[in-house]
Parts: structure tokens; C-alpha cells; sequence
């Protein structure tokens, strides 16, 4: 009995001694560790954030892209990501223009939309067929082809950037937002609405309140609509709110219940977006979407208004690279020839 308790008593030292080894290793490696991170090594540099800009390039308009992307290139000291987004059988010449021309520094990424998302929820309209084009849609997907970024800029491709784009990054969006864009009612003084014969800047201009489901949203027709050519995205509450999803529905029920049509103001993209987004977005800087320069060839404006602007946007029928158009040669001055010599301009009213 007592040689069994003396064993014991030795297995228990032993025990005591391992348990006392095992710690000391552990706080001294648990130091080490402590010191070489503190004392002997410098603390790692702040990454650079990456901006990332999502710009379509359609077939017959890729000039318009390379020239927006042109102009944001020059006019910020930004760490820009371009996702440059196009249909398969344009994807080889958009990188050919990008690495063949002066765009060849830029950091970019091209991506396919595959419009197959899109069947069974565009309602076929003759008024304005270039709006059903599938890239008119990509800014409903942003989710699905933009993965690692929290917040991202999406911009139509008739736009010119004078500003830093880093200005419209920092744009502030409020809790629970998933987008910012330009209202309409927000516009500076300067652009006048009368000049602009048909242009609407209220829901009513862009749903037929005719229609029972229209009504039964409770939306005023007096409510200021918003443009979104320029967005500026929260991708965490765009998934969680499912944003993507709820387009989707009411791109269906067009289909079903022609609740909106390329004939009214804004076209088949605005509409299911100001539906979804009514009175839960934040607002971006008036300077940073000066548009309808497309809406009218005939209506200018002020260069002293045109230098202030941060975003000039064509947004209509005449774009600067067609005629008739205006402030055309703002425009032109981003202009980055085509390698392929396929895209010219239109110089007749040059």
C-alpha cells in the first residue's frame, strides 16, 4: 500500500513538472512572438483603398466608354479599378482598345454580362429600342459582378468626369441605404427645367398611374424621381435588402401589366428602380450629375456653369460623339481613338 502511494506521489510530480514546462513554453513563445512583432519589425503600411468603377461597353458606343474612363484616369490620384462590363463578342476588342491605345495603365477588369438573366423580363417597346439593349440592365446586377468590394460606382457611359472621383467615393450613404443617386429635384439653379421641352422629374413621368398596381404602391405622382446613370452602391445592404431581386419583380410585372414603357421619360431601367428605391436612398452631390446634355441640340449651357460641373452627363438622343449635339467638344477632349479604326465621330457639326 505504501509503494503504491509513493508511485502515485512520483506520477503526480512528474505531472506537475510537464504542466509547469508546457506553460512556461507557451507565455515564453506568447512573448517572443510579442516582441518581434513590437520591437523588431515596422508596423505594415496602410493598403491603399481601391476604388472600384463599373462602366458598360456596348458594341456600337465603345468610344463613349474609353473617353469616360479617360477622363477619370486623368483628373484623380485614386488607386481606380475599372470593371469594364460587355457581351462575349465584344470582349476581345474592348481589351485590345484599352492595351493598344493610351488607357494601357489604368487597372482594369473585364467582365461579361450574359443577358440571359434578362429573358422573360424585358417587355418588347419600339419607341426606344436602344433602351432594351441587355448592358442597359447591368446596373441591377452589381452583386453578381462585383464580389469583393463593400461599396462601388456605377456610371452610364455618355458621361465626362472633371472632378476626383474620390469625391463621389466619399459620397455618404445613410443607414440602411443601399444606393445614392442624383434627384431630380436637386438640380442647380443654373440648370433651368423650362428649357427642357418634355423632360420630367417626377414619377409621373415614368409610371402609368393608370394602372391599378401603380396606384396601390401610394407613391405621389408629384414624388421627384431620381437619374440613376450615376450610383454610388453599398454592396452589403444591396444583398441584404435584395435589391436584385425586387428589379427583378417588377421588371415581370412590366411584362405582365405594362405598368411603364421607353414612351415616358426615363425608359424601361429608371422605372423599377425608382419603385424599389422610393424614399430609401441617399443623395449625391448635384455637381457630381449635371445632365440632359443630350436632351436638346439646342440648348446650351453656360461654359462658366459647364466648368464648375464635376460629371457631365448626355443623357438623351444626341450624344457628342453624333450630330446634332452639344458641348461636343468637352467631350472630344477625352476622346481615345479606336485601334480598330471601327468607332468614328460624327463631325458634321463640328
Amino acid at each position: 500500500m505504501a509503494l503504491l502511494r509513493k508511485i502515485n506521489q512520483v506520477l503526480l510530480f512528474l505531472l506537475i513538472v510537464t504542466l509547469c514546462g508546457i506553460l512556461y513554453k507557451k507565455v515564453h513563445k506568447g512573448t517572443v512572438l510579442r516582441n518581434e512583432t513590437d520591437d523588431d519589425s515596422e508596423p505594415p503600411e496602410e493598403m491603399e483603398e481601391e476604388i472600384p468603377v463599373v462602366i458598360c461597353a456596348a458594341a456600337g458606343r465603345m468610344g463613349a466608354t474609353m473617353a469616360a474612363i479617360n477622363s477619370i484616369y486623368s483628373n484623380t490620384d485614386a488607386n481606380i479599378l475599372f470593371y469594364v462590363v460587355g457581351l462575349r463578342n465584344t470582349l476581345s476588342r474592348i481589351r485590345k482598345w484599352i492595351e493598344h491605345s493610351k488607357l494601357r495603365e489604368i487597372n482594369f477588369k473585364i467582365v461579361e454580362f450574359n443577358p440571359i438573366v434578362l429573358k422573360g423580363k424585358i417587355r418588347p417597346d419600339s419607341s426606344r429600342p436602344e433602351l432594351l439593349q441587355p448592358l442597359n440592365f447591368v446596373r441591377f446586377y452589381l452583386p453578381l459582378l462585383i464580389h469583393q468590394h463593400e461599396k462601388v460606382i456605377y456610371l452610364d457611359d455618355d458621361v465626362i468626369v472633371q472632378g476626383d472621383i474620390q469625391e463621389l467615393y466619399d459620397t455618404t450613404l445613410a443607414l440602411g441605404h443601399a444606393a445614392a443617386f442624383s434627384g431630380d429635384c436637386d438640380l442647380p439653379s443654373a440648370q433651368d427645367m423650362n428649357r427642357f421641352v418634355g423632360l420630367q422629374n417626377t414619377y409621373m413621368g415614368y409610371l402609368d398611374y393608370r394602372k391599378k398596381t401603380i396606384k396601390d404602391l401610394g407613391i405621389s405622382p408629384s414624388t421627384c424621381s431620381f437619374n440613376p446613370g450615376v450610383i454610388v452602391a453599398n454592396m452589403t445592404e444591396w444583398k441584404h435588402q435584395r435589391i436584385t431581386k425586387q428589379l427583378e419583380k417588377w421588371m415581370q410585372k412590366n411584362v405582365e401589366e405594362n405598368l411603364y414603357s421607353s414612351s415616358l421619360g426615363g425608359g424601361v431601367a429608371t422605372s423599377p428602380m425608382l419603385i424599389v428605391f422610393h424614399g430609401k436612398y441617399s443623395a449625391i452631390n448635384p455637381l457630381w450629375h449635371i445632365r440632359h446634355l443630350g436632351w436638346n441640340p439646342d440648348t446650351r449651357y453656360s461654359e462658366h456653369f459647364l466648368q464648375e460641373a464635376k460629371l457631365l452627363h448626355w443623357n438623351g438622343r444626341h450624344k457628342p460623339w453624333d450630330f446634332p449635339s452639344v458641348h461636343n467638344d468637352l467631350w472630344e477632349s477625352w476622346f481615345v481613338p479606336d485601334p480598330a479604326g471601327i468607332f468614328k465621330l460624327n463631325h458634321r457639326n463640328s
